[in-house]
C-alpha cells in the first residue's frame, strides 16, 4: 500500500520561503511520479510541480516557474518542494500525490492520481 506523508508548511510573509517534504512509501521501485497540488478556498485543486523519480524529470505550473523547485533525495526517499518569493496568492492547502509510471497522461490531471497525502497549510501574508 502506497502512503504519502507530508511535512512542512506554515505561515510566512510575502517574499519569504518555505519547504514542503513528502515521504512516499510502498513502491517497489522509483518508477513513479510525485506531484504537488494545491487548493485554496473556492478554487479547484491545481497542479504546482511534479517529478518523475526514475529520472528526476520535473514539471512546473507557469505560475510557480522560477520560484518553486521540486527535488528528491533518493537516499532518504524524500521529495521536496522549495518555495521562494512566496506571494499571497500561493496561500493554499498543499497536497503531495503520486501515481505509478504505468499510468500516463497530462502531468497535472487529478484523475490519474490514486495516492494522496493529508495536506499541509501554507499561508502567505502581505
Amino acid at each position: 500500500q502506497v502512503q504519502l506523508v507530508e511535512s512542512g508548511g506554515g505561515s510566512v510573509q510575502a517574499g519569504g520561503s518555505l519547504t514542503l517534504s513528502c515521504a512516499p512509501s510502498g513502491y517497489p521501485d522509483s518508477k513513479n511520479y510525485i506531484t504537488w497540488f494545491r487548493q485554496s478556498p473556492g478554487k479547484q485543486r491545481e497542479g504546482v510541480a511534479g517529478i518523475y523519480r526514475g529520472t528526476g524529470t520535473t514539471y512546473y505550473a507557469d505560475s510557480v516557474k522560477g520560484r518553486f523547485t521540486i527535488s528528491q533525495d533518493n537516499a532518504k526517499s524524500m521529495v521536496y518542494l522549495q518555495m521562494n518569493s512566496l506571494k499571497p496568492e500561493d496561500t493554499a492547502v498543499y497536497y503531495c500525490a503520486s501515481r505509478p509510471s504505468s499510468i500516463g497522461g497530462y502531468w497535472f490531471s487529478l484523475s490519474l492520481y490514486s495516492y494522496w497525502g493529508q495536506g499541509t497549510q501554507v499561508t502567505v501574508s502581505s
